[in-house]
């Protein structure tokens, strides 16, 4: 298990956009994945200070998180939101997962597409919550309990987030599902999801109007799917209070559009 001297300071190059107290792990063994991992984690400004616990957001596609220099197709600017999220008394650690390159599409989906493949993500949830979380919870000051920690990310990550909220009820607590591509593990997710029948909890789905604005039937299957899943979510007996759905009307997918919607998404979710 990794010690806490085993994180250090993040220290990126001179075109960083890093702000706050974000550390970096060792390697961590990922066996049964496709690329071992170092993770990314972002600590709130009250925590060096401090004797407090906190939830913990657990967010996929980890690269492009905090660092426009690290990213691979610009940041969310997770730690900016984060800093001035916490003078309105919103504190959590953030823990970035990066992605596997070229497997993110296996890593993220439950199920496969029939041409792109995937179905990958018992793999990458199990690696998550057996040795991330484990790690995580031994190494900071989290509350470790189901109702402080949370999945976040979008498009694929969005499903992956999505699949983990009723995969792994004992652990987690609310979800963050943005521009989700449900497109690709396509009707088994939506006969998954109705199999279903946890309704506690928190989600938060969201989606642009304008997401693949050059491919308009793949543009609709966003809207469409992301509409689809709500309205199964709801007659499953997620009330307002559980869940929020917004449509971005001229939103593309893109991680600049994820980060205008971050602060609300987390706000909802830490409650």
């Amino acid at each position: 298990m990794t010690a806490d001297s085993d994180w250090r300071p993040y220290t990126p190059g001179d075109d960083h956009t890093v702000v706050g107290d974000v550390r970096i792990s060792e390697t961590i063994d990922a066996p049964d994945l496709h690329a071992d991992r170092r993770l990314l984690a972002y600590l709130p400004p009250s925590y060096a200070d401090s004797e407090e616990s906190y939830p913990v957001v657990y967010m996929h596609d980890g690269q492009n998180l905090f660092d426009e220099g690290e990213s691979y197709s610009g940041e969310w600017r997770v730690d900016e939101t984060m800093q001035r999220l916490s003078e309105e008394g919103t504190e959590a650690i953030v823990v970035g997962v990066p992605n596997a390159g070229d497997a993110r599409g296996d890593e993220y989906t439950p199920f496969p597409h029939p041409e792109h493949g995937g179905g990958g993500a018992d793999a990458y949830l199990e690696f998550l919550f057996e040795t991330v979380k484990p790690l995580v919870d031994e190494t900071f000051r989290t509350r470790p309990g189901r109702d402080h920690t949370g999945l976040a990310g979008s498009s694929l990550g969005g499903v992956v987030s999505l699949y983990g909220f009723f995969e792994y009820p004992d652990h987690v607590g609310f979800a963050g599902v943005l521009s989700p591509a449900f497109w690709w593990p396509g009707e088994p997710l939506f006969e998954y999801v109705a199999a279903q029948s946890r309704t506690d909890g928190r989600l938060y789905v969201d989606v642009g109007g304008r997401e693949a604005p050059d491919d308009p039937e793949l543009n609709e299957a966003y809207l469409r799917d992301a509409e689809r899943m709500v309205g199964r979510l709801r007659t499953q007996g997620f009330e307002d209070e559980r869940l929020r759905f917004v449509v971005d009307e001229e939103a593309r997918h893109r991680e600049s559009a994820w980060a205008e919607r971050f602060p609300g998404a987390i706000r909802f979710l830490l409650g």
